[in-house]
């Protein structure tokens, strides 16, 4: 195994030897083809048994009989090999399979491109002007098709017994059925785990919404091993928090507030929109309930006469706005909003714009798990001040938060 000083000065001499990228790239290829021919080589004389020359390979056995030519397509572009061959015919090289036509590099640069919102004809394009490599439309949907399984699998997967915490949201994506584009809402469910961490519980796609889907979800959830959620944070949609009270009886829903005031402003004019913001705030940042509902009071009383349902629809939603009025400052942070889940979507949309109409659900689907997987990794560290928020929660739902499995391994 070289060095890293040895490596390093491989490196400085390729860079200082070529005039281009041009050059780089070429000489990127040239040193891939010396490498992958070297390990075909070394796999062959451990499939022969004795090196290349050697006496043994001329005692009337399995020997070398010349090389064939083959192109496989790789991240730095197109590379031809001399594949040595056997004369019985029976090498299996590992490095470069039979029938193999692309390194895995080259598969992961596609998904990898495929996850960022790009589409098929933009891969296409992307590397044909990158590596100067003509890929099919029709290759490109099938190295993406890989990831299926993947998906298929993570959405079975058996859950956590609890989640203190699971916010519920969705967006909106064209798909074309039939002919006809239509609009298709995607809906995810964000979990917080006993540790504290981050965990996409799973994605279900609708045309419809309603109290009979959200049923369906989140039996599907319990099903999965889900026992109990302590807090359920929800962005308002009819029949929702009836949904979740009828296998979690015992849940607090929270109405996000941030969807509440979205929903207020969305028929004010712009003009009164900041003025009317302000005068929100008071009621969702109260200390108690009791000085909340005297702020809603105070807001009735100046807007009510302009804006009559902005100040009834906090007064019917009262009851799953409320909740979070019973918890600490550190819990409400966490739950009194779904900025958590609002922060995953932002990725999701971003991916999903530059698409405009998604072929299938499948495709859909395919995209946005390869996106969350990829930001799913970054969620190593718990929620601030995690510790503290569990045992407020352990007082606050006694016998239902199992401490036991706190940073649990």
């Amino acid at each position: 195994m070289p060095s890293k000083k040895d490596m390093d000065a491989l490196v400085d001499h390729l860079v200082d030897g070529a005039e281009s990228a041009e050059d780089l790239t070429a000489a990127l290829r040239a040193l891939q083809k010396r490498a992958l021919e070297k390990m075909l080589n070394a796999e062959m004389e451990e499939h022969l048994g004795y090196e290349k020359h050697a006496a043994e390979g001329y005692d009337g056995g399995n020997s070398r009989n010349g090389r064939g030519r083959k192109k496989v397509i790789t991240e730095a572009g197109t590379v031809e090999l001399d594949v040595p061959r056997d004369r019985d015919g029976s090498f299996e090289p590992k490095v470069v399979k039979k029938g193999q036509r692309r390194l895995k590099g080259f598969d992961d640069k596609l998904i990898s491109l495929y996850a960022r919102g790009l589409t098929v004809r933009d891969i296409q394009a992307h590397i044909r002007e990158i590596y100067d490599v003509e890929v099919s439309p029709d290759l490109i949907s099938r190295v993406t098709d890989q990831v299926l399984e993947d998906v298929k699998q993570w959405q079975a997967r058996e859950l956590d017994a609890v989640y203190p915490i699971v916010y519920f949201d969705g967006f909106v994506v064209k798909v074309r059925h039939d002919g006809p584009v239509r609009n298709r809402s995607v809906h995810i469910a964000l979990g917080v785990n006993m540790q504290g961490k981050k965990e996409v519980l799973g994605l279900w796609m609708t045309g419809s919404e309603g109290a009979k889907f959200w049923l369906s979800v989140i039996n599907e959830l319990q099903q999965r091993g889900l026992k109990d959620v302590l807090i359920a944070s929800v962005d308002g949609l009819k029949g929702f928090p009836e949904a979740i009270e009828a296998v979690f009886p015992n849940a607090v829903v929270q109405t996000c507030i941030v969807h509440m005031i979205r929903s207020s402003t969305r028929l004010v004019a712009w003009k009164n929109r900041r003025a009317m913001m302000k005068d929100l705030r008071p009621i969702y940042t109260a200390p108690t309930e009791t000085a909340a509902l005297e702020a809603l009071e105070a807001f009735e009383e100046k807007w009510s006469d302009r804006y009559p349902s902005v100040a009834r629809s906090w007064r019917d939603n009262w009851s799953r706005i409320s909740p979070f009025f019973e918890f600490t400052e550190i819990i409400r942070k966490a739950v009194y909003t779904t900025n958590a889940i609002e922060a995953v979507n932002r990725q999701l949309r971003k991916a999903t714009k530059t698409r405009g109409v998604f072929p299938t659900d499948t495709a859909v689907l395919k995209l946005l798990w390869l996106v969350i997987d990829k930001i799913s990794r970054k969620w190593t560290y718990p929620v601030k001040h995690w510790d503290l928020a569990l045992q407020q929660l352990d007082i606050h739902f006694p016998g239902r938060v199992p401490l036991e499995e706190y940073n649990a391994p």
